[in-house]
C-alpha cells in the first residue's frame, strides 16, 4: 500500500505492480464506460429478457403436453421462471432505463441552455427579456 493511499482512507485494492499498470492503461475506459452509459446493465437486461422468454416458451410447450408428476412439476417451474425474468426486465426498463434516459436529455438540455446563457452575457446580451408580474 502506498503512502498516499494510507493518508486518504483507501482501502488496499492493488498491491501489486501489473495491477497498477493494467489500471494506469485503462482508467480512462473505465472511467468512459463508467460515464457514457449503462453498457453493464442494458446487456443483462437483453440477456435476461431473452432467457426469460426462452424459459417461458419452453414451460409453456412443456406444459402443453400435460405431463404429470416430477416433469409437470418442472415444467411449472420453468414456466414461472421465465414469466418473472422477462416481465421482471419490462418492470426494469420502465422504471429505470427509461426515467434514467429522461434525466440524462433534461440534464443535457439544461447544461447546453447555461453555455447559452452565459456565452450571450459573455457578449454583453441579456438572455431573456424581463417578465411583467401577472396581474390577478
Amino acid at each position: 500500500m502506498t503512502e498516499s493511499q494510507k493518508s486518504k482512507g483507501v482501502p488496499p485494492v492493488f498491491i501489486d505492480e501489473p495491477e497498477l499498470t493494467w489500471m494506469d492503461e485503462h482508467v480512462t475506459e473505465l472511467t468512459q464506460e463508467y460515464v457514457l452509459g449503462q453498457r453493464l446493465l442494458h446487456q443483462s437486461l437483453v440477456a435476461a429478457f431473452v432467457v426469460g422468454l426462452a424459459a417461458h416458451v419452453g414451460g409453456y410447450a412443456l406444459l402443453s403436453s400435460a405431463p404429470s408428476g416430477p416433469l409437470g412439476l418442472l415444467a411449472d417451474l420453468l414456466h414461472a421462471l421465465g414469466w418473472s425474468l422477462w416481465t421482471g426486465v419490462i418492470v426494469t426498463i420502465f422504471i429505470q432505463v427509461i426515467p434514467e434516459v429522461k434525466r440524462r436529455q433534461i440534464s443535457r438540455a439544461v447544461e447546453a441552455y447555461e453555455q447559452l446563457r452565459g456565452d450571450r452575457e459573455r457578449a454583453g446580451r441579456t438572455t431573456a427579456p424581463k417578465s411583467e408580474p401577472k396581474s390577478r
